[in-house]
Formats: C-alpha cells, sequence, structure tokens
C-alpha cells in the first residue's frame, strides 16, 4: 500500500520545473493570492479525471481530498468562484504551452514507434473535429445562425497517437484554411481526406519538401502522362497507378507540378478511393495503407470526446473553453503515458473509468498498472477461537 492516493501520484508525473519557467515567463501569477496557476492545473485536471459537470464538482472533489492536498502541491480546496473566475481570465496560453512541454518530455520516454510501414519519413495524420456549442451561451462562437461551434484543427503523429499540433478556431474556418499555420518538417509525410485538397496549401507542403497523401475530389482534371505497372498477384485492391498533370487553369497556377494519382478499392464501404500525392517511388500499396491509417485520427477525437469532460463546458467565456480544452489535451498525454508504463494491456476506456473509481484510493500506481486485479495476500495469522464458557 501506498501513503499517497492515486491521483497525486498521477501529478507527480508532471514535470512541475517546467511549468514554474512557463508561469514566471507568462505572469500568470502575477497579483494573485492562494489560487495560483498550478493550483488550477491540478483543479482542471481533476476535472477531466473526475469527469466534474460543474464548478461545484471540482470545489467539492478536491475537499473530499483533504488531508492530502499537500501530495497534489497545493494548500487549500478552491472555491468554485475562484475556479470560474480564474478559467475567465487566467491566460489560456500558459496551458497550451504546457501541453507542447509535456509531449516533448513524456513523448520521448514513451518511446513509440509503429513498424506497420518500411518508411523513414515521420507520419503525420491531419484532420479536423467540430465542437459544438449553444450560441446563447457562449456568443463568441459564431458558426450558424442559431448554432455556436468551435473547430479543433490536428495534426496527429501516428507513432504515439498524440497531437504535434493543434489549432483551435471558431466553427466557420474550413479545414483547409485552418492547416495553412500547421508548422511542417522536412521530409514527413501529411495524410488527409478531401477537405484538405487545396492546391495552394498543396503547393506549401510540397515547396518545404514535405510530402502529402490526399483524397482528391471527383470533379478534379487532369490528364495522365504515364500508366505506372500493377502487381500481377497481390494488392488487387490497388486499381489505378499513374502519374498525371491538372488541366483546369486555377488548379495549374496554383500547383503546377506532376502528381501520382493512385485509385483503391475500398472492400469496407464498396466504394472507389482516389488518391494524389507527390511521392513518386513508394508502391501504391503502401500510398493505400497510409491513407486507410488516417483512421487513427478519427479513433482520437472520439476517445477525447466520450472519455473525458470536453463536449459541455464548466465555463462559457472563450477563455475558460480554451482552458478546458488544453487540459483535456494534457490529461490524454498523461493517460497515454501511463499505458505505455503498463504492464498490464490496458485499453485507454478501461484505464480512464478504473482511475476515475480510485482517485483516492492509497495504492502504489505502478503496481496498480501493472496488475490492477491482483488479489491481495492471504494473511497468515491464525485465530484461535477462544471458549466462551
Amino acid at each position: 500500500m501506498s501513503k499517497i492516493n492515486l491521483f497525486a501520484q498521477i501529478i507527480s508525473k508532471l514535470d512541475r520545473s517546467s511549468f514554474k519557467s512557463l508561469v514566471k515567463e507568462k505572469e500568470t501569477d502575477k497579483h494573485q493570492k492562494g489560487y495560483n496557476s498550478w493550483t488550477h492545473l491540478v483543479s482542471m485536471l481533476f476535472c477531466q479525471f473526475a469527469k466534474s459537470q460543474s464548478v461545484r464538482d471540482i470545489s467539492n472533489g478536491l475537499k473530499s481530498a483533504t488531508g492530502n492536498l499537500n501530495h497534489l502541491g497545493i494548500q487549500k480546496a478552491p472555491s468554485k468562484s475562484t475556479i470560474s473566475y480564474q478559467n475567465k481570465n487566467r491566460d489560456w496560453q500558459l496551458f497550451k504551452d504546457y501541453y507542447y512541454k509535456l509531449l516533448s518530455q513524456l513523448g520521448q520516454q514513451m518511446n513509440v514507434k509503429q513498424t506497420k510501414f518500411r518508411i523513414k519519413s515521420k507520419i503525420f495524420l491531419l484532420d479536423s473535429s467540430t465542437i459544438s456549442l449553444c450560441l446563447s451561451l457562449f456568443d463568441w462562437a459564431k458558426y450558424k445562425t442559431a448554432k455556436g461551434a468551435v473547430k479543433m484543427h490536428t495534426l496527429l503523429d501516428y507513432d504515439g497517437n498524440l497531437p504535434a499540433y493543434v489549432n483551435i478556431t471558431d466553427g466557420k474556418t474550413a479545414d483547409n484554411k485552418g492547416a495553412y499555420d500547421i508548422p511542417l518538417l522536412a521530409n514527413s509525410v501529411i495524410v488527409a481526406d478531401r477537405y484538405y485538397n487545396d492546391f495552394s496549401l498543396l503547393n506549401v507542403w510540397d515547396s518545404n519538401s514535405v510530402f502529402f497523401v490526399v483524397r482528391h475530389k471527383e470533379n478534379l482534371k487532369f490528364k495522365t502522362i504515364k500508366e505506372n505497372e500493377l502487381p500481377d498477384n497481390r494488392h488487387q485492391h490497388v486499381l489505378k497507378d499513374e502519374i498525371i498533370e491538372f488541366t483546369g487553369v486555377q488548379a495549374k497556377n496554383k500547383y503546377p507540378k506532376r502528381l501520382r494519382r493512385v485509385a483503391i478499392w475500398n472492400d469496407e464501404n464498396q466504394q472507389v478511393i482516389e488518391l494524389i500525392t507527390n511521392q513518386m517511388f513508394w508502391t501504391a500499396n503502401t500510398i493505400s495503407e497510409l491513407y486507410r491509417s488516417r483512421w487513427q485520427i478519427e479513433i482520437f477525437f472520439r476517445e477525447i470526446k466520450q472519455l473525458l469532460h470536453i463536449k459541455s463546458f464548466i465555463g462559457t467565456s472563450e477563455n475558460a473553453v480554451m482552458i478546458q480544452i488544453w487540459t483535456a489535451l494534457i490529461t490524454i498525454l498523461v493517460l497515454k503515458y501511463l499505458k505505455a508504463l503498463a504492464k498490464y494491456g490496458w485499453r485507454l476506456s478501461n484505464l480512464v473509468a478504473f482511475i476515475r473509481l480510485n482517485m483516492f484510493v492509497k495504492i502504489d500506481l505502478q503496481k496498480w498498472l501493472d496488475k490492477p486485479f491482483e488479489e491481495p495476500p492471504e494473511s497468515t495469522q491464525n485465530y484461535i477461537q477462544g471458549v466462551l464458557f
């Protein structure tokens, strides 16, 4: 048994020194008394792990851990009014920058490397997810006439299934427009759906030595320059492999170079999927498998929406929403780090549920991660029943 509860041991995995340096840099603790930035972070992580539905739940939940708060690095449980005020006023950029700090630290320790593809290029999956909001409460989140929303434009690292970059915009921002700001890594691969079939964007990627595999739209105008031979006895799902040039005036002006077009048969959905890429040397099957791997980002969006508190918000200001989204990203990073540490084959949904049930239980974290269902050792003490009379 441990003297520290499970939640405190999870919080201890966070690098507090790097957080302090960010707080000093951004001056987010200036003129603050009691409810400092670290207490704010712990409170919002508790909100995510416990899936608290309100600031009252956060305040009462932390109050129930009285006596163990010092293990969390906080002095006292915050009141609900304090949480609401700081969610509205403390700069959300602090939590965004801390996510990237943790990603560089914990990501290296996780050392996750997928072995499916025999290519040296770093693989990124690009997509966006819309989070609906009530326009009458979130009047800053313009989307439709009677509906509000924010959109998460996410570049997912295929190796760790964690966001390498997230751009949060209003719901009106088109997918391709939200992708112009993503950082580009030379010789990497970006895999995306048809909504990123923007020839100016593809030209920017190509000019920065980035490979792309993108599903193209049905109305694409092109001419075939050369047809590549298809393998005879394998990869029968590959229907076409050719080198093309755009014939449309606007498309040719925006992307004047030649591209490779690969058409594949998707047996699951009974449809033909047509892809374009600037990678001329990989096999057509590798191109098709890269596009199939794009499903991983859909799984990521499903995990973060179903397992964490991101579909409803405890504050209505833009700052509060951004803080809640970024602390959700920090939480899923920590969860995947714990999953990588464990010898037991956890499903992420089970890990979240078990932590939620045992947050304030005093048990050794690593032993619990490795053997969650191990029964306690039997007592060897012999009890002799006394004679009553």
